[in-house]
């Protein structure tokens, strides 16, 4: 785990914050989910200064959230595609999503649900125990050290 930011913190949450703690981060990833892929259209979709989405997304290049692929080459242009790792990052954003509507959002609701393409049902986000499959509420979860 890297420790510039965290440093001393033994811990997997400041470990993934290293990587996708930093304020646009999310932001950067939920526009791809969306279709973006191109620097401008993040830029344009985004109130982010150009040298702040260069650096945000140079770390998601860097730690394997995005890869960059040609599109263009005179002059050469890239797009930014999310990776296996980057799509991990759905039930995270859908997670910040259903918390988003239920205490940040104004009288109108939500603006985005999240839907399942097969069969247009919404999508939420939910806890589960690896042993006995039974959905868990957040005040059953706790979090021991190994």
């Amino acid at each position: 785990m890297p420790g510039r930011a965290y440093g001393g913190q033994h811990c997997s949450v400041a470990g993934a914050l290293e990587v996708v703690g930093e304020r646009w981060t999310f932001l950067i990833v939920r526009d791809a989910l969306l279709g973006k892929a191109r620097f401008d259209s993040f830029l344009s979709g985004l109130a982010i200064a150009r040298n702040v989405l260069t650096d945000r997304l140079n770390t998601l290049v860097q730690n394997g959230i995005f890869e960059r692929v040609p599109y263009q080459d005179r002059p050469v242009r890239h797009e930014y595609r999310l990776t296996a790792k980057g799509r991990e990052l759905i039930p995270i954003i859908v997670s910040l999503m259903e918390w988003g509507d239920r205490y940040c959002a104004d009288e109108n609701g939500p603006q985005r649900v999240a839907l399942h393409a097969d069969c247009g049902g919404q999508v939420r986000s939910y806890l589960v125990c690896a042993s006995c499959a039974r959905p868990l509420p957040p005040d059953e979860v706790v979090t021991v050290s190994r």
